[in-house]
């Protein structure tokens, strides 16, 4: 068995030849396959595979495809984007007024999982300069990078703008 999660949208098209007209959109959400005890749970997966359809303005999304692939595309809603610039608004403009790389200097420490030689190297610098570095980045910051959270939160930040000039 399965649950389903249906939703027909009024959508508003222009025509160019013929005008405005409306037109029914159906959006699906399938879960997983689940048996008759499990149908809550099926519920509630069937429900966020919808909702990621309407996201994505996608007709049909299944549950099992929602983990089978990267987090990254998420890190392009507007909500993420929001909350990753203000995270690293104090480190951009620390580096605005030339006072240190700090924005790169912390994606280098994070991509070597804090290996302070490699990252370093990866910098060119040495490992007591990018040491000062991380230590200034938790002051801007006021968090402490031997958190996994932190360091969480701004990895995922860093890809979330990725392009932004640092």
């Amino acid at each position: 068995e399965f649950a389903l999660g249906l939703e027909a949208a009024r959508a508003a098209t222009a025509v160019r030849d013929a005008g405005a007209g409306e037109e029914d959109e159906l959006a699906v959400g399938l879960s997983a396959p689940a048996g008759p005890i499990a149908a809550g749970a099926a519920y509630k997966q069937a429900e966020q595979a919808l909702s990621v359809a309407r996201r994505r303005g996608r007709a049909f999304v299944e549950h099992e495809e929602l983990a089978a692939g990267s987090v990254v595309p998420l890190l392009a809603d507007d909500a993420v984007r929001a909350f990753a610039d203000g995270l690293l608004r104090a480190l951009r403009e620390h580096d605005a007024t030339g006072r240190g790389d700090l924005v790169a200097s912390l994606r280098a420490w994070l991509s070597k999982h804090g290996q302070w030689d490699a990252a370093a190297a990866d910098l060119g610098v040495h490992r007591h300069t990018l040491r000062y570095r991380m230590r200034r980045v938790e002051e801007i910051l006021g968090r402490s990078l031997d958190d996994p959270d932190v360091r969480m939160e701004l990895w995922l930040a860093l890809k979330a703008t990725a392009g932004v000039a640092d």
